[in-house]
């Protein structure tokens, strides 16, 4: 295929996505259940954050945080191309890399706009997995940077959940999502590599813990390979809602 038809199938998933993403979470409520004090002390501070989620959980979790200038981490391959498109209607900027290909200049990118006052936002297991696994990139960024991690997992009392490897959450149209925030996590910039492996598999604790309070994956829901999705019962404490 040519570059100009390339470019132009770019620009069209970049609206359709868009499109299809608003629509859908235009009907559906957000509730942060726990741990809505932590953004708002980060917001206080002045220091802009790094978001960090698992990669099942952008759909609900983009949204919610669009329009707040966060330059994420995508890959260099043609699918992070369809994922910019996306993510710039949706007020994001991109630095393109990954762990797989090009992570180097990615990461650079990130710490630029960091030092630029800007967010970022990573998914530590993306882009290929393991699953749930906490990689180095939202570390490096936060040693290089100084600059907060802020763990976040989202769940959803009806979705789907599609058979990727990341078991990616769609909420069902209607349905509740619950966004969970755990406090800030930093990193001393003269931590060595074993260290960060050992916060590594702190955050990856702290990440299952807050999952655990966010309700988790609806009820029914396949593992990768499967797609399933049911009600779920929510927790009772609401931080905020949007």
């Amino acid at each position: 295929m040519t570059p100009r038809w390339d470019a132009l199938r770019f620009w069209l998933v970049g609206w359709v996505g868009w499109a299809v993403v608003r629509l859908l979470m235009a009907t559906v409520r957000v509730e942060v259940v726990h741990g809505a004090e932590h953004p708002r002390a980060i917001a206080a501070s002045g220091v802009p954050p790094i978001l960090m989620s698992w990669h099942g959980h952008l759909l609900p979790l983009i949204y919610h945080h669009r329009n707040q200038g966060a330059v994420a981490l995508a890959s260099e391959h043609r699918d992070g191309e369809y994922i910019t498109r996306v993510l710039e209607h949706l007020g994001f900027g991109a630095a393109r890399g990954s762990s797989t290909r090009g992570g180097s200049r990615g990461l650079r990118e990130m710490v630029k706009a960091a030092r630029a006052g800007r967010p970022l936002a990573i998914t530590p297991d993306g882009p290929k997995g393991p699953r749930h696994r906490v990689k180095g990139g939202a570390l490096l960024a936060a040693r290089l940077t100084g600059h907060p991690i802020l763990p976040m997992v989202a769940a959803a009392d009806r979705g789907w959940i599609l058979g990727s490897w990341d078991g990616f959450l769609i909420p069902r149209p209607f349905s509740r999502v619950r966004i969970v925030y755990a406090p800030p996590f930093t990193v001393a910039r003269d931590v060595d590599d074993q260290g960060l492996e050992s916060l590594a598999r702190q955050l990856e604790g702290e990440m299952e813990r807050i999952g655990r309070l966010a309700g988790g994956e609806p009820e029914g829901a396949a593992e990768p390979g499967g797609v399933a999705g049911a009600t779920g019962t929510p927790p009772g404490d609401r931080s905020g809602t949007t």
